[in-house]
């Protein structure tokens, strides 16, 4: 079976593993020339994630490259602490940058799978016998089943399901990542500062001290925004922050030559039916959350879930896809609810609401009942032994 993937972040390198493994032909397209570098750290949680990422080959190579999980300390103007979380409350059992996890998963996919940067899909037209896909490059190729793991704003959902407007809700908020120079001084704790309805956040590269990398979130309005205009989008970040104090106006200087930025607002995305004929959505395409959704190590364990569905199914990738979504539904929603409070999390719209995070997360029994709760809900998927050709 000749099989497309869109998408080469984390979903499409992972499901090309596993189908490359199962002897499909996979090709995967990717946008950007390249993988893609920096971005925020990622983390996984619990046992199926653990033993997911270990039936793939990758466990002990993530596990070389963690973070460790960085401690967040929520401070007032003046620098003095309000409020203090341990790293695992954001950095799980295993936290890596996404950066680190896309290369380790595309390194172990790239001699199974056929990859191709710098290109996307342009169109797609189903019929008897597969899916004739036309790339923006021009080149032309038929497919017997097309993945879209091409994130929140996934051009295969468009192409195959409709516009981005009817699967993607704006949940109040926008978030904005990039590196600088680390001239505060500032350690690898993560400092956060709030006013109403903002956040501003930085903590040290805990590979190059030297550098450090800055967070904002800040509520608003859907925005209209060109999304591969980064010029439009630091100068929407600034006139948001414009006139806050603390370290706000030293991370604001360090935007204009940042090269690696990454800005988006707090969605999630919810589809009725993943697949529409051999088409079929993975990871945030189909059921993603900006931030704070579980959404990475949920595309992880649903590649292996998927294809090996497909490789089980004989061929009838219809039963493929209903098997894969049956298994899934139910969890997802539960991992994909927590990015629906992400944004009131970190920057409340209130001065009460800030004030009343900060004493409640102050309390131990109800911070350990958290990081519980985490651990809980991505225990939720059934894991299958699905038999693999190496």
């Amino acid at each position: 079976m000749k099989v497309l993937v869109s998408g080469a972040s984390v979903a499409g390198p992972a499901v090309a593993c596993w189908l490359g493994r199962y002897g499909y032909d996979v090709t995967v397209v990717e946008l950007a020339p390249a993988l893609r570098e920096g971005g925020y750290a990622v983390d996984f949680r619990g046992s199926v994630n653990r033993e997911v990422l270990s039936r793939m080959g990758v466990l002990e190579e993530l596990q070389a490259r963690q973070t460790g999980g960085s401690p967040m300390r929520f401070v007032d103007e003046h620098g003095r602490q309000l409020l203090h979380l341990p790293g695992e409350f954001a950095g799980g059992d295993l936290e890596v940058l996404r950066s680190d996890l896309s290369r380790v998963l595309y390194e172990h996919s790239r001699d199974r799978a056929s990859y191709r940067f710098g290109d996307s899909i342009a169109r797609l037209t189903e019929h008897a016998g597969g899916v004739d896909v036309r790339f923006e490059s021009g080149i032309e190729e038929t497919y017997d089943v097309v993945i879209g793991a091409d994130g929140m704003h996934s051009i295969v959902r468009r192409l195959a399901f409709g516009p981005e407007k009817d699967y993607v809700r704006h949940l109040g908020y926008y978030i904005a990542c990039w590196d600088l120079p680390n001239t505060l001084g500032i350690g690898t704790d993560a400092l956060m500062y709030n006013v109403p309805g903002r956040l501003a956040s930085v903590g040290a590269d805990r590979r190059d001290p030297a550098r450090a990398g800055a967070m904002v979130v800040f509520r608003s309005p859907e925005l209209p925004y060109d999304r591969r205009d980064r010029e439009q989008q630091k100068a929407i970040v600034v006139a948001a922050f414009a006139g806050l104090g603390w370290h706000v106006p030293e991370l604001l200087a360090g935007l204009p030559t940042a090269t690696d930025v990454y800005f988006d607002s707090i969605s999630r995305v919810d589809v009725d039916r993943w697949s529409a004929g051999r088409v079929v959505l993975l990871g945030d395409a189909g059921y993603g959350a900006t931030v704070g959704g579980m959404g990475t190590s949920t595309a992880v364990v649903a590649a292996y879930v998927l294809a090996g569905e497909l490789a089980t199914s004989g061929g009838d990738y219809r039963a493929a896809y209903r098997r894969y979504e049956e298994r899934l539904r139910k969890p997802v929603a539960k991992t994909q609810s927590g990015g629906s409070r992400t944004g009131k999390f970190l920057a409340p719209g209130t001065r009460f609401g800030i004030a009343a995070r900060n004493r409640l997360l102050s309390q131990p029994f109800l911070l350990n009942r958290m990081l519980q709760l985490g651990n809980t809900v991505s225990e939720l998927i059934e894991l299958d032994n699905y038999s693999v050709v190496q």
